[in-house]
């Protein structure tokens, strides 16, 4: 196995596709941003007009492409390692689409549980007289929450799972049953990635929707996290920058209270 992770192969095929996907994922949101239905990408809007079957295809579908935009390229060095890891198989095609596809299922369901989640904790707010003041403070705790848990030893050590594309590959691929374990395979990656960034991907759901610069924004930090040189000088940084901004928001300084629609 050792071996055939240091045969070159040729991946082009497989970046060319996923670097379409990418941007083909950014070119839909921008394109349903800007038109008629862009409601249908924002979360508060869908959840504070009740849940209905529709409502939850149409978040489904804009968090996919939230995923694939932001957390995919962050995988990449991963996936084309695994690319190189099946090159010589007839079905390597298949193999990488099912390890993209277990990554993107562990995403996708997060997303789908943040989202009741949160639709649930308004609905509970909207309901209470005790609690109705508590809406306006649900931005501000995402964004404390998602300060300290960056230097917290849960999130170093997923990051050093997702640093380590060439170990993870050793430890966790086995191809007995090749289609079957390349799903297990994303998937597991998923959970890592998702221990890595889950607070960040909350800021969405602080935002109230698809914010084109706000995501832009946590798409890099998230890629210079597990992937760049400078990785380990970041993380705590990016921590207090976010309790920075939870205490700003707590004092409703005006230009952060506009960034998060106070």
């Amino acid at each position: 196995m050792i071996g055939a992770l240091r045969t070159p192969g040729d991946g082009r095929w497989h970046r060319l596709a996923l670097a379409a996907l990418v941007l083909a994922a950014w070119a839909a949101l921008l394109t349903w941003g800007t038109s008629p239905y862009a409601g249908l990408l924002t979360h508060r809007e869908l959840a504070s007009r009740g849940l209905t079957p529709f409502r939850l295809v149409a978040f489904t579908a804009g968090w996919l492409l939230m995923t694939i935009a932001m957390m995919l390229p962050s995988t990449l060095p991963l996936v084309n390692l695994f690319g190189r890891l099946v090159s010589g198989r007839s079905d390597r095609s298949v193999l990488t689409l099912d390890f993209v596809l277990g990554y993107l299922a562990v995403w996708v369901t997060f997303g789908i549980a943040a989202f009741l989640g949160d639709a649930a904790l308004h609905r509970a707010i909207e309901r209470s007289w005790t609690f109705a003041g508590l809406a306006q403070w649900i931005g501000t705790a995402v964004l404390l929450v998602a300060g300290v848990y960056q230097v917290t030893p849960v999130k170093d050590m997923c990051l050093v799972k997702c640093r380590s594309p060439y170990s993870f590959l050793v430890e966790h691929w086995r191809g007995r049953q090749a289609g079957r374990d390349a799903f297990r395979l994303g998937m597991r990656h998923g959970l890592f990635c998702v221990g890595c960034c889950w607070t960040l991907m909350l800021l969405m759901f602080a935002i109230g929707g698809v914010n084109l610069g706000w995501m832009l924004a946590l798409a890099a930090v998230m890629t210079v996290e597990k992937t760049s040189r400078w990785r380990r000088h970041l993380t705590a940084p990016v921590g207090l920058l976010l309790v920075l901004l939870a205490v700003a928001l707590v004092y409703r300084v005006p230009l952060v209270a506009a960034m998060f629609g106070g």
